[in-house]
C-alpha cells in the first residue's frame, strides 16, 4: 500500500475512508507544521485559497472577464527535493486511480460538482475544459465567496458521474485523486499532458505530484493480437512492442496502473493485478522507487 494508505487508511485505501471527507476533518484547526506549509489555519481556508487560484481564472475567462493579473510574490526560498515532496505530500498530493476505484469514490461522494480545469486554462488558454470533479463542493462554501462560479458549474448525480468519467476512461484521460491537506479529498482531476501534474513529474521528470496506483497491468500473451491499441492510450511510457512476436508487453517498473489499456484492448488481452502481489512492481510508488 501506498504511504498515505499506512499513515491515513489504516492499511487500506486512503481514498476510500469516509474520515477522509468528513466535515470535522474540514473545519479541524491544522498543526503548527500543516500551518507552516499551507499558510492557512484550517482546510477550508486551504480550499478556497485553491479554489481562488485555479478555478476562478477559468471561470472569469468563461464569462468574458479579463484575468487579473496576480500581485508579485517574494522570491521562494529554495528547497531540496526531498523537502519539497514532503510539504507537497502535506499540502496538496495525488494517485493515480484505476476507473473501479474512481466508481468506488462516486459511491462515497455526497456532491459531485464538475469544474473548469485551471490546469487547461494555464496551459491551453482554454476555459471551458472540464476536467476537475469536485467532492463535496457544497461543504466548502466557496459559491458563497465566488458568486459568478454557479453559472460555470454542473452539479452531477452519481450516474452522470459514472457516466463522465467512463467516457473520459474511454478518451484516453488518466484519472487522479488530489488532498487539500492530506488527507482530506478535494477533488478528481482527468489527467493528460495539459495537466501540469503530468508535465512536471512525468515528462519533465520533476518532483512527483502523485503516487502510482494500488494496481499493475499486464498482457496475456495468449489473448494479445498485437494490434497496439493499447499503446496509443499509455502515457507513462510504460508499453513496448515486439515485432518478432507480434506482441505488447507492459514493463511493471514503468506502469502506473492507471487501467487506460486494459479500457482500449478490444481483445481482453490486458488484466490486472494489486501491486504488492506483482514482485517487479511492489513498493514502486514514485520514480522507481519505494518512498
Amino acid at each position: 500500500m501506498c504511504q498515505f494508505c499506512l499513515e491515513h487508511g489504516e492499511g487500506k485505501k486512503w481514498y476510500l475512508q469516509m474520515k477522509s471527507y468528513s466535515q470535522e476533518l474540514l473545519h479541524q484547526e491544522l498543526s503548527a507544521r500543516q500551518q507552516e506549509i499551507v499558510g492557512t489555519k484550517t482546510r477550508l481556508e486551504f480550499i478556497n485559497q485553491v479554489f481562488e487560484e485555479t478555478v476562478v481564472p477559468a471561470m472569469g475567462a468563461m464569462a468574458g472577464k479579463r484575468p487579473e493579473t496576480p500581485p508579485a510574490q517574494p522570491p521562494a526560498v529554495r528547497l531540496s527535493e526531498d523537502e519539497m515532496l514532503a510539504r507537497r505530500r502535506v499540502s496538496h498530493f495525488g494517485q493515480v486511480l484505476p476507473i473501479e476505484d474512481v466508481e468506488k469514490v462516486i459511491d462515497l461522494a455526497d456532491s459531485i460538482t464538475r469544474l473548469p480545469c485551471g490546469c487547461r486554462f494555464l496551459t491551453t488558454g482554454k476555459a471551458d475544459q472540464r476536467y476537475c470533479f469536485g467532492l463535496g463542493l457544497d461543504k466548502w462554501g466557496v459559491l458563497g465567496n465566488f458568486p459568478d462560479a454557479a453559472s460555470s458549474l454542473e452539479v452531477l448525480d452519481k450516474e452522470e458521474a459514472r457516466k463522465a468519467f467512463r467516457g473520459l476512461d474511454e478518451e484516453g484521460l488518466v484519472h487522479t485523486i488530489w488532498t487539500a491537506v492530506t488527507p482530506y479529498v478535494l477533488w478528481m482531476c482527468n489527467c493528460d499532458h495539459d495537466c501540469l501534474g503530468i508535465r512536471r513529474y512525468i515528462e519533465q521528470d520533476g518532483s512527483p505530484r502523485f503516487f502510482r496506483a494500488e494496481i499493475v497491468c499486464q498482457v496475456d500473451w495468449d489473448l494479445c493480437t498485437g494490434c497496439k491499441e493499447c499503446m496509443r492510450q499509455c502515457q507513462f511510457g510504460a508499453q513496448f512492442y515486439s515485432s518478432a512476436l507480434g506482441k505488447v508487453y507492459i514493463n511493471p517498473a514503468r506502469c502506473f496502473g492507471c487501467g487506460l489499456c486494459k479500457t482500449a484492448c478490444p481483445h481482453g488481452a490486458i488484466s490486472s493485478l494489486p501491486r504488492q502481489e506483482h514482485p517487479q512492481a511492489a513498493d514502486l510508488w514514485l520514480k522507481g522507487t519505494s518512498k
